[in-house]
């Protein structure tokens, strides 16, 4: 089961969290993956040797989605290794705060990367998927973006926005044999997360049924499973992996 031998990945923000773990579960079930980064490139060449050292196939590129320079170097990739398959948008910022303080600059960060950045993507992506009438696009969204929360409201809006594009998508391209899916990731161990003070990720853990912070791991094995053939009857879903915090 979820055999991806001879699929071709690109996971944007890959050098880190989700995106890293997610690179790294494509490859072991066979994906050649593309690990993107804007500008960490020390820890993406990381991820690569670590899925070339465990019998994986890996690159690292410089995709920088927060510009519209990053549809055609998505298209450069996928003409020089001869397709794209799978595409996991997972580049992703967080800037909190409530909205009568946010900088200006600030929500167009947070627009350009989270939201701008994932459309910008998946418009190359589909480009590519639309001629082999084959493909798999996954958006990771948050929790948040269906909840909302306070100090939140900008990033939360771009996670919202996530889960409205891959259902639009979804509607656009199923014809096409390409699935369109969003995940909604709730609270996992990642850079973002380990900023929080221990107070704040106590008052979060006392709204997760499950009674513990979930892993990127967790999170990939769905991005796995949505870009498996196993998972091509499924188009316009947004994948809650929440330990319940969401139902």
């Amino acid at each position: 089961m979820f055999d991806l031998k001879s699929r071709v990945a690109i996971v944007t923000g890959g050098s880190r969290g989700i995106g890293r773990a997610a690179a790294v579960a494509l490859a072991s079930r066979g994906a050649r993956v593309v690990v993107g980064y804007a500008s960490g490139q020390g820890a993406a060449e990381a991820v690569v040797e670590e899925i070339r050292a465990a019998g994986g196939a890996a690159e690292a590129a410089a995709l920088d989605v927060s510009s519209p320079e990053i549809e055609p170097a998505i298209a450069e990739i996928a003409k020089r290794l001869g397709r794209l398959d799978v595409l996991v948008a997972s580049a992703g910022v967080s800037v909190d705060g409530l909205l009568l303080r946010l900088k200006s600059s600030d929500l167009d960060r947070l627009l350009d990367v989270n939201l701008k950045g994932a459309i910008y993507s998946a418009r190359a992506a589909l480009k590519v998927m639309m001629r082999a009438r084959y493909g798999r696009v996954i958006l990771l969204s948050s929790v948040v973006g269906e909840t909302g929360n306070a100090g939140q409201t900008a990033y939360a809006a771009t996670k919202a926005g996530l889960i409205g594009a891959a259902k639009s998508l979804a509607r656009e391209y199923a014809s096409r044999g390409i699935t369109v899916n969003a995940i909604s990731p709730g609270f996992v161990e990642t850079d973002m997360t380990r900023a929080l003070t221990d107070e704040q990720r106590q008052g979060i853990l006392q709204s997760v049924p499950m009674g513990r912070i979930g892993s990127a791991e967790e999170i990939a094995a769905g991005v796995v499973y949505l870009a498996s053939e196993e998972a091509g009857y499924i188009t316009g879903h947004s994948l809650r992996i929440n330990g319940g915090m969401y139902m």
